[in-house]
């Protein structure tokens, strides 16, 4: 299990299979109320002692999804907010309101557009995939674009090759530094009419070469 501290209000917890299988914990806890609440109340305790993420009286927004590898990842903001708590969410009795919304990541689209929390963790994945040295990003996709648009960072791949065997493996760096939002054409249109394009095509590589020492 991964925790990162994204800001102070935001964290990303990555769990793979290796920490499903060590904990003894099987993958369809996930799909059951009352064993999800207790889960995440263990991993919320983590982070506290980990990374100081403290969340007694905060109501949660937690964004997760998994991707075909088994892995896990959760996105977790507070909110110290009053209000009363969404439809979906959840309630871990005297703690704290969890509200959770997962998306799934499907290898068969030919578009799938990730969120970065800061431009740094772009520059992040950059530097991760330079180290790695062995994934053929034109394989995998010909236009690999970064978009500005309300002052958050996107990454839109697209035209993708959904037969590269890299592809999943592909998918699994990338959401340890970014989130899942779209695997939509039309939120594509949207960046590209309404965003800031700050690198089209071949974003990766020139991060690569510009943003890593």
């Amino acid at each position: 299990m991964k925790i990162e501290k994204l800001t102070d209000n935001k964290i990303r917890i990555i769990i793979n299979l290796d920490d499903l299988m060590e904990k003894n914990i099987d993958s369809s806890v996930f799909t059951k109320p009352l064993e999800t609440q207790t889960f995440l109340l263990d991993v919320l305790n983590k982070a506290e002692k980990e990374v100081g993420f403290y969340t007694d009286g905060c109501k949660l927004l937690i964004e997760a999804f998994s991707s075909d590898e088994g892995s896990f990842v959760f996105t977790i903001t507070k909110y110290e907010d009053n209000s009363d708590k969404s439809p979906n969410s959840i309630t871990i009795p005297g703690r704290r309101k969890v509200t959770a919304k997962k998306k799934t990541l499907k290898s068969d689209c030919k578009t799938s557009i990730f969120k970065f929390s800061s431009f740094e963790e772009f520059c992040n994945l950059c530097n991760c995939l330079n180290e790695m040295g062995n994934i053929n990003l034109k394989g995998i996709s010909k236009n690999i674009s970064l978009y500005l648009y309300n002052d958050t960072y996107y990454l839109v791949i697209s035209d993708i090759n959904i037969e590269n065997n890299k592809l999943k493996h592909f998918y699994s760096v990338v959401s340890e530094f970014a989130s899942l939002c779209s695997q939509s054409n039309t939120f594509e249109t949207k960046l590209i009419e309404h965003g800031k394009a700050i690198i089209k095509k071949n974003a990766i590589n020139a991060g690569i070469k510009y943003f890593v020492n």
